[in-house]
């Protein structure tokens, strides 16, 4: 598919402080975070951090979790649990955000679907997805936007 100029513009993304990886695209109330290398615990604990303090100083924004650079998974099950309910515990009475969690490899879509499940019934409402496309609908962005090959702009 390819894009129009003004569609390539409002797929254009600025990196963000904080975790690596990170990046915004304002026109479409996105936060993409790629990360990168091994998911383990304490990755997992920098981005609930990261996301903590922004959902304080922000508007409400759609996250996609694009877990397809990872080089290895290592995060503990009961980890997952604990990361899941100090999420719901520091989101609750926030208004609802969209989380859509991306993964081709059988372990992250496990991770993914996992939190998925956790998340039932709190204002995160995270979903797994081994589709881009399936996301992007999810999300109500251009799937070309998820594929986070943008040159971003400095923050």
């Amino acid at each position: 598919m390819i894009m129009s100029e003004d569609e390539k513009a409002l797929a254009t993304s600025k990196m963000m402080p904080g975790p690596g990886h990170v990046r915004q695209y304002p026109a479409y109330h996105l936060v993409a975070w790629q990360p990168q290398g091994v998911l383990d615990d304490r990755l997992l604990d920098e981005i609930g951090e990261w996301l903590c303090a922004i959902e304080k100083a922000s508007a409400p924004f759609k996250r996609y979790i694009d877990l397809s650079r990872l080089t290895g998974i290592s995060v503990r099950t009961r980890h997952v649990f604990d990361f899941a309910q100090k999420r719901a515990d520091q989101f609750a009475g926030i208004t609802p955000v969209r989380s859509a969690l991306f993964s081709e490899d059988w372990v992250g879509f496990g991770i993914a679907r996992l939190y998925e499940e956790l998340m039932l019934d709190t204002p995160i409402q995270a979903r797994a997805f081994r589709d881009r496309l399936g996301a992007a609908t999810w999300l109500d962005v251009p799937a070309a936007v998820l594929k986070l090959d943008d040159q971003p702009s400095a923050p």
